[in-house]
């Protein structure tokens, strides 16, 4: 599947990197986060069924123990088994010291190994295009494949929300907008010292908007959005029930701090299998009636069902969720009789 994006804004620089797009739809039903400074944890990831794995230079790593950390990530990039998963190391973000070490570090010593370098409290598009342009020189300078690696953009205040359709579109390396709740609800002032809960006093959902603005920047430039953390660590019954208000209005998936939220995150933003096996039913049925040998029709039955183009758009959807997630159909489409 291939992934549009628009221009950039007439005012950003462009780097160049989008001579090759490599396929930005990854499967990310659970990211989890791993300290990049604990080898123990490091190792330990490999062999959890997470969909993708980010090596955290921010803030699980205390100041004094960044700059050895990067070289701790490189090393397990390099040497360590992360077959079926997707590779991201978080670095810090562009108000500190330490950003641009992060990234030549990190990128110079396992760029190959590397899939995308998630960018944290990204307030502007201006940040996404200086990341782009350090890759980008990163990797003519020591051979790597132009363009290859991703970004992702944390949003985690305000600035960062108003501007985030702007920084979706800011370059082609993007693949993600990230939620980050705890930095955002401190920069809103929110009620509320647990990430991810509700505030006390509001009687509606205090991330809706939140979220769905996240959401609506990137379905317009074919991206991913990804919901974040919630600290309550052992209490998977909160986890599934934050997790569920993000997939039910689309996102891709979800932050785990833990091994324990792992299996929930991937059940969570996966189709049941009823439903992938519907959608699947939707789309053979549907290339059948369109086709000459079906009639050429453009809205048919499927059992009690009318389907028509907008039925195969969604049945899209969700069988790409199921194929990404490994799932095998239960159920066969059959020519009905004459």
């Amino acid at each position: 599947m291939t992934t549009a994006h628009p221009s950039p804004a007439t005012t950003l620089p462009t780097s160049g990197s989008a001579a090759h797009l490599p396929d930005r739809l990854r499967p990310r039903r659970s990211c989890l986060a791993v300290p990049g400074s604990n080898p123990r944890f490091l190792e330990k990831a490999q062999g959890l069924p997470a969909d993708q794995v980010f090596l955290d230079l921010e803030d699980a790593c205390a100041p004094l123990a960044k700059p050895e950390a990067r070289h701790t990530i490189v090393k397990f990039l390099n040497e360590g088994d992360w077959t079926g998963k997707t590779r991201v190391v978080r670095v810090n973000d562009w108000t500190t010291e330490w950003t641009y070490r992060d990234v030549v570090t990190v990128v110079e010593g396992a760029g190959p190994n590397l899939d995308c370098i998630m960018l944290p409290k990204v307030q502007d598009a201006q940040q996404v295009v200086a990341l782009d342009l350090l890759l980008t020189q990163i990797e003519k300078t020591m051979g790597f494949e132009v363009g290859r690696i991703g970004i992702e953009a944390q949003i985690e205040n305000a600035q960062g929300l108003n501007n985030v359709n702007e920084i979706a579109q800011a370059s082609p390396r993007v693949e993600t907008i990230i939620f980050g709740p705890a930095d955002f609800m401190a920069s809103i002032n929110m009620k509320s010292l647990v990430v991810g809960e509700q505030p006390p006093g509001y009687p509606a959902d205090a991330y809706h908007y939140i979220l769905m603005k996240i959401l609506m920047a990137a379905r317009a430039n074919n991206l991913q959005a990804i919901d974040g953390p919630y600290l309550q660590i052992r209490n998977v019954d909160g986890y599934r029930e934050v997790a569920q208000r993000a997939a039910a209005l689309g996102f891709d998936g979800k932050w785990v701090l833990h091994p324990g939220q792992v299996e929930a995150s991937n059940e969570i933003f996966s189709p049941s299998q009823e439903d992938y096996d519907h959608a699947e039913l939707i789309l053979d049925a549907y290339e059948y009636y369109t086709s000459e040998a079906g009639g050429k029709k453009g809205s048919a039955m499927l059992g009690d069902e009318m389907i028509d183009e907008a039925s195969r758009k969604m049945a899209l959807v969700v069988s790409g969720k199921g194929r990404a997630a490994g799932m095998k159909r239960t159920s066969t489409f059959e020519i009905p009789e004459a």
